[in-house]
């Protein structure tokens, strides 16, 4: 019997260097194809995180098209104008294992980019609490800023939301209506959940100091999209947590539930005197995810609101409760179907 697991082991490592060794190829003939279409090298940044003596920097290295100089595109590119149809955000070819410089309040570290063109580390850093800047530059690429929120020790409430289906209408249980929405939707055809701007605002007005998260199974190609959604519809600015699709080092693809515990953990690990209020929607394991958090951590979670889905979007979701059943836990929960609702119970516990 070991000796069948461990020949099955072998077989399934077998598998998983093929499986990249393809994967590498297909992305080697699609940088070689970008070349030839004039696509250019370019660092991106997005917003990272941080305590007052390490932060986390999030970037990264792809080949993309740039507007012509002068063009309209050029000009809403420079003032976040852009209205781009959702497949234009997976054109973009990841450049691998890239070194990266990152320069932040006059400390500079070099890393290397990983197998998609990503970079997520921790740079140690004396910062004070506050918004910060990090500049990014790979080679053969013109330098960008990200910006990052440095929470400081006194700080001990924060926000972490899920975005589709909760802060932004997506119907992701509907597989082909997500397929549109996600590929063919131009960007500003999207529409901001009823009442979530609302409650986010009220959020950080009650809790100015408080970090907002944003955690989410989306694609790093969707950043930009959803950064600029995120401004366009006033909400609060905060890090956007993705995750790329497809292998990882043991599996096929990759989990999102994976991806929202192994954060949430992360989190709990980094700011220990933190306790976070979790936002999400029945539609996408997130009652899961964080009934496991609360259950582990209870001492760490405010409260829990979900969004809960119309009849339509959560036809395919697997047929979830009204308002579920959590009469052992510890944590408050919220149920509702927009952000009006979630803001009245929050107020009823004090939180806003």
């Amino acid at each position: 019997m070991e000796l069948a697991s461990q020949e099955s082991s072998v077989s399934g490592n077998h598998a998983f260097r093929a499986a990249h060794k393809v994967s590498d190829t297909v992305n080697s003939a699609r940088i070689k194809l970008a070349r030839r279409w004039n696509f250019v090298p370019q660092t991106v940044a997005y917003q990272g995180y941080g305590s007052t003596s390490w932060v986390r920097v999030l970037g990264r290295v792809v080949l993309t098209t740039k507007p012509k100089p002068g063009s309209r595109a050029e000009h809403a590119a420079k003032n976040g104008n852009q209205n781009i149809r959702g497949w234009r955000a997976f054109t973009s070819v990841p450049l691998q294992f890239t070194e990266v410089d990152i320069e932040i309040e006059g400390v500079t570290t070099r890393v290397k980019a990983d197998r998609g063109g990503l970079v997520d580390t921790v740079v140690d850093v004396a910062l004070s609490p506050g918004w910060h800047t990090a500049t990014l530059r790979a080679e053969g690429t013109e330098a960008v800023q990200a910006n990052i929120i440095v929470i400081g020790p006194d700080t001990k409430f924060g926000i972490v939301s899920d975005i589709d289906d909760t802060v932004m209408v997506t119907a992701l249980p509907r597989p082909f209506l997500a397929l549109w929405n996600t590929f063919v939707l131009s960007e500003r055809a999207r529409m901001a959940t009823p009442g979530m701007p609302v409650l986010m605002d009220r959020l950080v007005v009650e809790h100015p100091d408080a970090p907002v998260i944003y955690l989410s199974t989306g694609p790093w190609n969707a950043a930009p999209t959803l950064a600029r959604f995120l401004t366009r519809n006033m909400y609060p600015a905060g890090p956007l947590l993705l995750t790329d699709w497809g292998l990882t080092q043991d599996r096929w693809f990759r989990s999102g539930q994976e991806h929202k515990n192994g954060n949430l953990e992360r989190l709990a690990k980094e700011f220990p005197d933190m306790r976070w209020l979790l936002i999400g929607d029945n539609g996408q394991h997130d009652e899961q995810i964080y009934s496991r958090f609360a259950r582990d951590h209870g001492d760490r979670v405010a409260a829990i609101a979900i969004r809960q889905l119309s009849v339509g979007e959560s036809v395919l979701a697997g047929g979830h409760s009204e308002n579920g059943d959590h009469t052992g836990s510890t944590v408050p929960w919220i149920y509702s179907p927009d952000g009006a609702g979630i803001t009245r119970g929050l107020a009823d516990l004090k939180i806003v």
